[in-house]
């Protein structure tokens, strides 16, 4: 994805739950720092996952583990001063179809994360995306 800023602002939003929670999840117990394990929470579905922060280059890369798999956030500055984010998760466990949903599902929700990302930083605007992800009543319904 694209994002019409600078790497540093890029990379800061990822690290810095104060921008992070503008577009992804809604509390964090800390910063990203290489070796630090952090908690983030998505309150309104009442779901948190421990991140355990693997590998940090400044306004380059963000390696991170959670739920046994592998996610890297590369950030590519580019001549016109934008950044292009690219994001890689490994270590799945399934096979078959069942890997094939995992993937769809990851590629699904970064995408989303990325499109927030993009709205926050380049339009000051929080989608809400993830939170209207899977509201309530929906999901209850079946629709």
């Amino acid at each position: 994805m694209l994002i019409r800023k600078p790497s540093s602002i890029v990379f800061n939003a990822m690290i810095d739950p104060d921008q992070t929670t503008n577009f992804w999840f809604t509390k964090s117990s800390g910063k990203l720092e290489a070796g630090k394990t952090v908690t983030w929470t998505w309150e309104m579905y009442n779901v948190s996952t421990e991140v355990e922060v693997k590998e940090i280059i400044e306004n380059e890369k963000i390696v991170f583990k959670w739920n046994e798999r592998t996610v890297e956030f590369i950030f590519k500055s580019l001549s016109n001063g934008f950044t292009y984010v690219v994001v890689t998760e490994s270590g799945y466990k399934e096979t078959g179809s069942a890997l094939l949903g995992a993937i769809k599902d990851s590629t699904g929700g970064f995408t989303t994360v990325l499109d927030g990302m993009k709205a926050f930083l380049e339009h000051g605007i929080n989608l809400n995306l993830i939170a209207d992800k899977f509201p309530k009543e929906a999901i209850q319904h079946g629709n």
